[in-house]
């Protein structure tokens, strides 16, 4: 392997270890800061406790993904220097904006809510966690606004040999980054109410702590059922603006090598790079593909095979990735949509909770396919149709990535095993263990 693939080996690692606590992080905020406001409107204590349980949970994953963040950044410094240095004034700005405003009020009203219990009136203190919740949101959007502009890229001039912005609010507001945050934040809520769902059936299943637990979870049910059928419909806008601007994407997803018109959708089928065609097609649904990527079954969509070889990303990855995460999508409705029906009688129905237990891991999987889908789709451009990612990588030795790479393959393995042992733990002990007595509150200070 080169300096190249390890570099990419290395920012891929690094960017879906992260994204691991990031999506909880997003979507966790909102529900815990539903769970406390409504225990400030109603004094009910059962949502007080609710509240410490879920936060205990989320302010965990929250440290292990500062962590993560901090390292992943770095690389653009030193895996990425010549990408830095080319468009470092638009893609800096925005992590600059994320890193001083975004991440320092999220950082800073966790710390007042965490130490804040019984020293704050109630409102206040629900009122942390709710600046919280949207400053984590508005990190996110900072981010996938960077990102965005690396799948678009617009408001830039070439100067001086370097990309340089002439249109901030025009990479702000362009539509591809509109379309990615909503998509990505709208998984992340998904995620974060499967995982209070899967945790909730934990103890369901158990019969513990059941008034908390079936609360928490009927909760987190229509908070995940909604985004479910949001996420499905805003994907297919998705696509369509995929097609529009990145065709070679769009026909990797779904292994489409001919242009035409009433383009089908193979149900089953197996792509066969090297021969530019597809070894199994069976099940074809005549101009679904067509009506995926331009709303008509009537509508021409290109192939793979009218872009040069060296501008296709890798078919069969793309379209394993985008089959796979369309597929867990559409499960998601199904299983949020029969929770629905049941949540008045959940305990009658132990086959579902476990269901749900076991489905916890799920939307992890979906969300690190869709950056999959984004990331590798994109190739063999790393700013689409004016950088390569071949052109953007460091003029470093071999032997300097692969020794960071296994460092951060250590380093990471050591945070995942000890984020998933407190969260095992916690979860376990369930709620009570979250009730802090003022002894101990004194102490935490």
């Amino acid at each position: 392997m080169d300096v190249l693939i390890l570099s990419r080996l290395q920012f891929a690692v690094s960017t879906f270890f992260h994204f691991l606590f990031v999506p909880l992080t997003l979507g966790l905020s909102i529900l815990v800061a539903y769970m406390e406001w409504k225990y400030v409107k109603t004094g009910d204590e059962l949502y007080l406790r609710m509240t410490r349980f879920w936060g205990r949970l989320f302010v965990v994953n929250f440290a292990i993904g500062v962590v993560t963040g901090i390292t992943l950044e770095f690389q653009f410094g030193t895996n990425w220097s010549r990408y830095s240095e080319y468009v470092g004034d638009i893609f800096g700005s925005l992590l600059a904006i994320e890193a001083t405003v975004a991440f320092f009020l999220e950082s800073t009203f966790l710390a007042i809510w965490i130490f804040g219990w019984k020293r704050i009136s109630k409102k206040l203190h629900a009122w942390c966690i709710t600046l919280v919740a949207i400053a984590s949101t508005m990190s996110a959007f900072w981010i996938l606004a960077a990102n965005a502009w690396m799948q678009h890229p617009v408001g830039y001039v070439i100067r001086n040999g370097r990309a340089e912005l002439t249109d901030f609010l025009a990479v702000i507001t362009q539509k591809n980054a509109i379309m990615a945050f909503l998509h990505t934040v709208s998984a992340s809520y998904i995620l974060a109410g499967f995982f209070v769902m899967g945790v909730s059936a934990y103890h369901l299943l158990r019969k513990q702590n059941e008034p908390l637990f079936t609360r928490s979870f009927r909760i987190a049910l229509v908070f995940a059922l909604a985004f479910s059928f949001f996420e499905v419909a805003q994907g297919h806008l998705n696509g369509n603006m995929i097609a529009e601007r990145q065709p070679a994407k769009m026909a990797a997803c779904d292994a489409h090598w001919e242009t035409m018109s009433n383009a089908p959708l193979y149900l089953f089928a197996i792509p066969d790079e090297k021969n530019e065609r597809n070894s199994v097609e069976l099940l074809p649904i005549p101009g679904l593909f067509s009506f995926l990527a331009f709303n008509s079954t009537s509508a021409v969509v290109k192939g793979l095979k009218d872009f040069p070889r060296d501008e296709r990303p890798p078919v069969l990855l793309t379209f394993i990735s985008f089959r796979s995460m369309v597929g867990l999508g559409f499960l998601f409705i199904l299983l949020t949509a029969t929770g629905w029906l049941l949540r008045k009688k959940l305990m009658q129905y132990p086959l579902y909770l476990k269901i749900m237990l076991f489905a916890i891991p799920l939307p992890y999987i979906a969300i690190e396919l869709g950056w999959m889908v984004a990331e590798v789709g994109r190739q063999p451009w790393i700013v689409y149709g004016l950088m390569k990612t071949s052109d953007a990588v460091s003029p470093i030795a071999k032997s300097q990535v692969l020794t960071s790479f296994i460092g951060f393959l250590v380093l990471y393995s050591i945070l995942g095993i000890t984020n998933l042992f407190l969260l095992i733990k916690l979860i376990r002990r369930g709620p009570e263990a979250t009730q802090l007595s003022d002894q101990t509150e004194e102490a935490a200070v």
